[in-house]
């Protein structure tokens, strides 16, 4: 068995959280969230990096492809779109009400040496995927080590 330093503010942080818990399920839990505001709503974002490019992936069910810009400015990327309901129910017919409708925003940085203008954006079953090529002076270089003949 191992003695395990009591530490006192590794518990208040953990009675801290707790308390965080309580106000943001009281105030604003899945019964309240279609009250939040449409700029509070953000996209889930996967960035990685492969030899040749660094490539941004996002889920946008239900968007149409025309309802999606795509800026880059500098080495920040914001993709922007709006989601809209497709019939008119009234409120009071609600039972539940967790899909969120509205506009939607997500800005991340991107990382150095790529070329914006060459990126190109595809989108399948609801994915959006970005590719921003790499510059051609940040690409890894392979040098050949020749040793001398005798």
């Amino acid at each position: 068995m191992s003695v395990v330093r009591w530490e006192p503010l590794r518990d208040f942080m953990t009675l801290r959280e707790a308390m965080d818990r309580l106000f943001e399920d009281s105030f604003v839990g899945p019964r309240r969230r279609e009250w939040l505001p449409a700029a509070e709503a953000t996209l889930a974002v996967d960035m990685y990096q492969t030899d040749d490019a660094a490539v941004i992936k996002t889920s946008v069910p239900g968007v149409k492809p025309d309802d999606i810009d795509i800026t880059i400015s500098g080495n920040t990327m914001t993709i922007t779109g709006e989601t809209k309901e497709e019939e008119e129910v009234k409120e009071e017919n609600y039972i539940r009400r967790e899909r969120r409708f509205g506009s939607f925003s997500r800005s991340v940085l991107l990382p150095e040496g790529l070329e914006p203008d060459k990126a190109e954006a595809s989108f399948e079953d609801g994915v959006l995927t970005l590719t921003i090529p790499k510059a051609p002076e940040t690409k890894p270089k392979v040098i050949k080590v020749k040793g001398k003949k005798k």
